[in-house]
């Protein structure tokens, strides 16, 4: 995926490391990240259960987004911005990239399929701290209610391998991390 350029590149390399769906990377803005925190913090408006989420971001995913700041625009404030200026990133841009790629037998969202299986077989994290890294709402509405913290540091750890697993490379040169 490095070698390949261009802002969909960095965009869905950044998808995979953060286990995110499309449309919350693809929407990512400037004031969402805090470098300092190692942070993104994806409003609850953006997201699919309709609650904010903070997302650890792993050393990769930080130099992703240094990169991404010679594209950066004062008008629009997109981390991936596309083409036309104060629109982000196309939902086609994985899709088209992968194609140009070869790898018709990958898709984004089977990157968080990916994840959570690599997780569960490969890894001793709680399945809840997957879920939750998933931004998955995890057990009944009792436990929701009792369950105050988010586990961000435990999801910090479980990321921050995950970023290991999927930039180490292969002896074979095959990509680390499948998204079927």
């Amino acid at each position: 995926m490095r070698e390949q350029e261009g802002i969909a590149a960095r965009a869905l390399e950044f998808t995979m490391l953060t286990s995110a769906r499309t449309g919350e990377v693809i929407g990512a803005h400037w004031n969402e990240i805090n470098f300092l925190d190692r942070t993104w913090t994806v409003p609850a408006t953006r997201m699919k259960a309709g609650r904010e989420h903070r997302v650890p971001l792993s050393a990769r995913a930080l130099a992703i987004l240094e990169e991404m700041q010679a594209h950066r625009h004062a008008d629009d404030g997109f981390v991936f911005p596309g083409g036309k200026g104060g629109k982000p990133l196309s939902n086609m841009a994985f899709l088209m990239l992968l194609r140009r790629m070869g790898r018709n037998d990958l898709t984004a969202h089977g990157f968080r399929a990916t994840f959570k299986t690599w997780a569960s077989e490969r890894t001793s994290f709680q399945n809840e701290i997957v879920e939750a890294a998933m931004a998955h709402v995890v057990g009944s509405k009792v436990e929701q209610a009792y369950r105050r913290g988010d586990m961000f540091e435990k999801r910090r750890r479980l990321m921050d391998a995950w970023a290991q697993f999927c930039t180490k490379p292969t002896a074979n040169g095959k990509w680390r991390c499948r998204g079927r």
